[in-house]
């Protein structure tokens, strides 16, 4: 029975606490409703509806999915490869503590308007629409996957975010669902545009 209680005590502290139900349970809500929401937006629409441009120098549609395709794989890898690669930092818990509806706000909210890193504007990057869908729909089903079965302690891990300052790498997890939701909602207003292709 000592030898018992001994390995349960030595597990506990070789394997660092995961993320609670609860939190695992919000992260993959709000990534599957965006889920949706995105696949929603962009299903049906004709080649004229994809490259229709509201104005000179404003995106497409088709220009739009790309880039939240392409965000949707470079944020997931920031998070697993950048900042769970760093070694943990509890004694940063309390300067991102509450951060999580301010992530989820803050991305989402459009009357705040920033431009994309340059490695992640429209290039083309895949040659149909579908194609696009195709990857977005696998690397959001990943990121899903992730967040599910991590043992990691997502609380633990930290970096710096332009937009919002300091965030663990569960708030990174939030802002990928937050950062569709941001497009999705340009996506409706192009499709909302007097001009939009019927």
């Amino acid at each position: 029975m000592k030898t018992l209680l001994c390995l349960l005590c030595l597990s506990a502290t070789a394997f660092p606490q995961g993320l609670s139900r609860g939190e695992r349970d919000r992260a993959m809500s709000e990534l599957h409703a965006t889920r949706k929401q995105f696949l929603d937006a962009v299903t049906g629409l004709s080649a004229a509806q994809w490259h229709f441009k509201p104005s000179d120098g404003s995106w497409s549609l088709l220009e739009i999915a790309e880039h939240i395709a392409a965000s949707e794989e470079s944020l997931f890898e920031i998070v697993t490869r950048k900042i769970l690669a760093a070694p943990p930092a509890p004694e940063k818990k309390p300067a991102v503590q509450g951060k999580d509806q301010q992530v989820l706000t803050v991305f989402r909210d459009r009357s705040v308007k920033a431009k994309a890193p340059e490695s992640l504007a429209p290039r083309g990057r895949w040659p149909t629409p579908e194609a696009i869908v195709e990857r977005f729909r696998d690397s959001r089903d990943r990121t899903i996957a992730f967040v599910e079965t991590t043992p990691r302690d997502l609380r633990a891990h930290f970096s710096p975010h332009p937009a919002t300052g300091l965030l663990d790498a569960y708030q990174w997890i939030l802002s990928i669902s937050a950062h569709s939701a941001r497009h999705v909602a340009q996506i409706e207003e192009v499709k909302a545009h007097p001009r939009f292709p019927r």
